[in-house]
């Protein structure tokens, strides 16, 4: 009988310190849980929704065609010629014009710098000297604001980058506005043939902020404080692993200015081990939409997804074989994105 009351007692004095130990290395406070470590890291991110004009300055000329046999190539971006920085097709005739003579070219192809002598030869049509080069140096076009970023004052849009259409050049920012939109116009989508937003850009002085970065997993931009976009709604953005299979919706404007809630399935998620712009697939389920542009059309890149309260991605592609479905980027891949060096930026 003692032996047993003092088994007991030693088990109860071990429970005591064990109590007591645990008081001291968790405090009431702290809960061990993966569940916990999420909220303790969780992100405050506004979703947008609206549609917006992107107008973007690239830096350097763009080369996006040439007209005889020379070392310059489609996508080159001109830089330099003769050790004289240029960022226009104006900029690089002037040169061109004032030496009359084998010119030296400074440009970035694949993210690399090379260089490379051009001969010019003279246009009498034009009396001026000429390169044989197309060359392009601003672009513009619709797409979707994603979200408000509120601890950086920042805006991210489309969920992948801007690139020139014709070489499929990732465009490096020299300057840029963010717009107002007004959707006039929305061309249906059919299998093999995408459709399309169509809008009016409006309200060029008061621009909704300035493109500051333009990378494969979306276009960053300072906000200004008298833009019309409602950032009143704040959402935690999910992490990757709490995307799962099943209903969401989406935030577009398909209409005027209005942004409108549309219900998607998503049907696929893709945890690779490097970030990309498919990161998860979805299927279009509202009557609505359907109705509207048939699914997925050009110009709702960017359109923020959203599952169980929490912003977990983007719009960023339509399967062309089927306007219902499309693709769709982690919001964090995009947040990582202002971090970024990608080709084409510095």
């Amino acid at each position: 009988m003692k032996r047993r009351i003092v088994k007991c007692l030693s088990v109860f004095v071990l429970l005591v310190i064990f109590i007591v130990c645990a008081g001291i290395l968790f405090p009431e406070n702290t809960v061990i849980t993966t569940e916990s470590e999420n909220v303790v890291s969780e992100r405050i991110l506004v979703p947008c929704g609206n549609s917006v004009g992107i107008q973007m300055d690239v830096k350097g000329a763009l080369v996006v065609g040439t007209t005889q046999d020379c070392d310059a190539q489609i996508g080159d971006m001109i830089i330099r010629v003769n050790n004289q920085r240029v960022n226009s097709p104006e900029e690089v005739a002037e040169i061109v014009s004032e030496s009359e003579q084998t010119v030296k070219v400074e440009a970035v192809r694949d993210g690399d710098r090379i260089q490379y002598a051009l001969t010019p030869y003279y246009d009498e049509g034009s009396s001026e000297y000429k390169l044989g080069l197309w060359i392009k140096e601003k672009i513009a076009g619709i797409g979707t604001l994603t979200f408000y970023d509120p601890r950086t004052d920042r805006f991210v849009a489309l969920g992948h980058g801007i690139y020139e259409p014709e070489t499929g050049t990732l465009l490096e920012v020299e300057e840029g506005k963010l717009l107002n939109t007004n959707v006039d116009q929305v061309k249906v989508g059919k299998k093999g043939e995408p459709g399309e937003i169509g809008g009016t850009i409006y309200n060029f002085e008061h621009p909704l902020g300035n493109v500051i970065k333009n990378t494969e997993f979306g276009v960053f931009c300072t906000a200004n404080d008298d833009g019309e976009i409602n950032i009143n709604n704040p959402m935690v953005m999910a992490t990757p692993r709490q995307v799962k299979k099943g209903d969401a919706y989406i935030l577009t404007t398909v209409d005027g200015t209005r942004v409108e809630r549309f219900d998607i399935k998503i049907t696929r998620v893709r945890h690779q081990r490097s970030a990309t712009s498919k990161s998860m697939e979805f299927q279009v389920t509202d009557e609505r939409l359907l109705a509207i542009s048939g699914g997925i059309v050009q110009g709702m890149s960017g359109s923020p997804i959203i599952q169980n309260d929490r912003l977990v991605g983007a719009v960023t592609h339509v399967m062309v074989n089927d306007p219902t479905r499309g693709y769709g980027i982690f919001i964090v891949n995009m947040l990582e994105g202002m971090e970024q060096k990608t080709k084409g930026n510095t």
